[in-house]
């Protein structure tokens, strides 16, 4: 897992704080359902469309992801998870008027929908609109139906990081170990803000936390060595460093550890 990756919230969809593909909200369904409650079949065909789109959208075939949505949205027009799934796709095409549009489609159709809140969140973060964003990260987890509110506060943490805000992304993040303390991209993250506000003992405290929940990855071991380094223990300096060394060594962490660069 690499969480330096994380950290700029590059919208990376397999993980867990990223965006969200597949879910939708009971909401959502009741909203979108027939007055019999059941579905057209025009809405069942763009569900089924929808979902395909998603699948290729993780498997990073775009092109077909994109096809699919627009099928899914020839079917039915008003299926907001379409629309969620479309501002993805814009998202990632760099079209950044339609993904938006898109967003906000799904969001008129559906307001309490935290998958789209999420998913717009991460879009306006990465186009450095921070705090719109964090307003609809937290618009998600005000949803008590989300199944994964510490992803969103994770994003919210790393987005109020990026826009300098320390203290507030700290307590994003602490909010996202409080809902799963286990969440391992929250550890990452404040194991890092500890180390850089100088407080040593509670990054290595993070550390140890976050490896016995995941296989640490270069961040993680190069994090270790400087945190060791500053706290003096040159035994587990070492066992992180040789970790580093043997398992990534072609890792920028790897050489920046090899030219003794640790700041």
């Amino acid at each position: 897992m690499n969480f330096a990756r994380y950290a700029t919230i590059v919208v990376c969809l397999a993980l867990s704080a990223c965006a969200t593909t597949q879910q939708v909200d009971e909401n959502t369904l009741k909203s979108q359902s027939s007055t019999s409650g059941q579905e057209t079949g025009d809405r069942t065909r763009a569900r089924i469309h929808t979902e395909l789109a998603a699948s290729y959208y993780d498997l990073g075939n775009i092109a077909v992801a994109l096809e699919e949505v627009r099928e899914a949205l020839r079917a039915d027009a008003n299926y907001g998870p379409a629309h969620n799934i479309a501002g993805l796709i814009y998202g990632r095409l760099k079209e950044d008027r339609l993904a938006e549009e898109s967003f906000q489609r799904a969001l008129r159709l559906s307001p309490t929908d935290y998958n789209a809140h999420n998913n717009y969140g991460l879009f306006l973060c990465d186009r450095k609109r921070e705090k719109e964003a964090i307003e609809h990260f937290m618009a998600a987890v005000s949803n008590t139906l989300y199944p994964f509110p510490d992803r969103s506060f994770v994003n919210a943490g790393v987005c109020a990081r990026r826009s300098g805000d320390l203290a507030g992304a700290e307590g994003y993040l602490q909010k996202a170990l409080t809902t799963r303390p286990n969440q391992a991209q929250a550890l990452f993250q404040m194991a890092d803000l500890s180390y850089i506000r100088g407080d040593y003992s509670g990054a290595r405290t993070y550390l140890n936390r976050l490896t016995r929940v995941v296989q640490a990855s270069a961040d993680v071991l190069w994090l270790g060595v400087r945190v060791e380094r500053r706290l003096g223990d040159r035994n587990a300096e070492a066992s992180y460093a040789l970790q580093l060394r043997n398992r990534f060594p072609e890792s920028a962490e790897a050489r920046l550890l090899a030219a003794g660069r640790y700041e």
